[in-house]
């Protein structure tokens, strides 16, 4: 298992705008993050929706961080460019199970606190640790 691609390159992406001591272009974070220009668009639009990058247009345009890094969480990046992070389908809300069981099965109470495990140790580490 592992985190997406999308994950991956979100948490460079914020990593990067939380070490620059300046205001970022699309291209320059594109290419400090060894991703595409137009995936890095995708994934600060997400950011930025959710105050983790700020946007700025014009001439003097371009990209920073939202919030002291202090305050930004990998599992708060994640969870930006993905939704609620959840191990296993089965323990999303509304989430009907193939198998025909009815109510929480053992293995979703495994997978659940796995789960909370893993968003446990995502949330403790914060950007300001990371650069």
């Amino acid at each position: 298992m592992h985190i997406t691609l999308e994950s991956d390159y979100a948490i460079r992406i914020v990593g990067s705008l939380a070490a620059s001591e300046k205001r970022l272009d699309a291209k320059a974070i594109s290419e400090m993050t060894c991703v595409t220009l137009r995936f890095a668009l995708k994934i600060l639009r997400k950011l930025a929706s959710d105050g983790i990058v700020k946007s700025f247009k014009g001439k003097n345009g371009g990209y920073e961080i939202g919030r002291d890094p202090s305050e930004i969480s990998m599992m708060d990046v994640i969870e930006s460019v993905e939704g609620k992070y959840y191990l296993s389908r089965c323990l999303a809300s509304g989430y009907e199970c193939t198998r025909g069981m009815s109510g929480r099965c053992s293995y979703q109470k495994v997978f659940d606190q796995i789960s909370e495990e893993v968003e446990r140790k995502l949330s403790s580490y914060t950007f300001d640790m990371l650069i």
